[in-house]
């Protein structure tokens, strides 16, 4: 007992020392601010710095207001970048039934004239006569949403300023309503369009006919001394009417 005593006690603290340093060397690597550090760079490298910027800077997105036909609601939303129309999309358009295939058809072709006019003088597609008039109207409240000086001076803000819209009274004829409406820039009409014709039955074919015809003659004139388009005589006397109420209120 008395020989082996010290020994084993000397021993046994050894071990016990020993023991607690292996301790003490496996927690140390789960505490290492090295592993926390390695974690963190996932997130913030990239994610914040693409997301905004320059390119976002002068992008706006704005919608029309929604136009009721016929055949269901339409409602056009456009994306604007410095001052440019560089989308179009109908987020309304008449669906169910014979409606679902003609929207397929016609809002594509309609967004894609809507991005290459820069405004809502564009062509109705054939077909769907009442869907293209709505898209209009809608298209026509989303731009006049847009700011006039929303882009960049060095792509002609100063014109975009002096353009402005006007709206002709409503002029009741036989067959239905007639109300113009025009763009101005400048003093001169840029742009005009029916935002109300005679529509239903034999009405809808002689609109669709009649009224670009009546649009592109009141550009070419800059008043409301134009033809009547031949077998239009009501929608073109309603026309000229509405017409000359526009350039009115926009000082002649």
């Amino acid at each position: 007992m008395k020989k082996s005593h010290p020994i084993r006690r000397a021993v046994l603290a050894t071990a016990a020392t020993v023991s607690g340093i292996v301790l003490l060397l496996s927690l140390k690597p789960a505490s290492d601010p090295g592993s926390a550090a390695a974690a963190v760079p996932q997130q913030p490298p990239g994610a914040a710095a693409p997301q905004g910027g320059a390119q976002a800077a002068g992008t706006a997105t704005v919608d029309g207001a929604v136009v009721q036909t016929q055949y269901g609601p339409v409602q056009v939303r456009l994306t604007v970048t410095n001052g440019k129309v560089t989308r179009a999309e109908a987020v309304q358009a008449p669906s169910g039934g014979r409606s679902s295939q003609i929207t397929a058809d016609a809002v594509p072709r309609l967004n894609q004239a809507a991005v290459a006019a820069q405004d809502a003088q564009i062509d109705a597609v054939s077909g769907a006569t009442y869907t293209s008039a709505g898209y209009r109207e809608s298209l026509q409240a989303a731009l006049d949403k847009v700011p006039a000086d929303d882009g960049s001076a060095g792509q002609g803000s100063g014109a975009a300023q002096a353009a402005r819209t006007v709206t002709g009274a409503v002029a009741e004829t036989q067959y239905g309503p007639v109300q113009v409406r025009i763009t101005v820039s400048g003093g001169k009409v840029t742009g005009a369009e029916a935002v109300q014709a005679p529509s239903g039955g034999r009405s809808s074919q002689i609109t669709a006919d009649a009224v670009p015809r009546l649009n592109q003659a009141a550009v070419a004139a800059g008043s409301a001394d134009i033809d009547a388009v031949s077998g239009a005589t009501y929608t073109s006397a309603g026309y000229r009417e509405s017409l000359q109420a526009a350039l009115d209120q926009a000082g002649g």
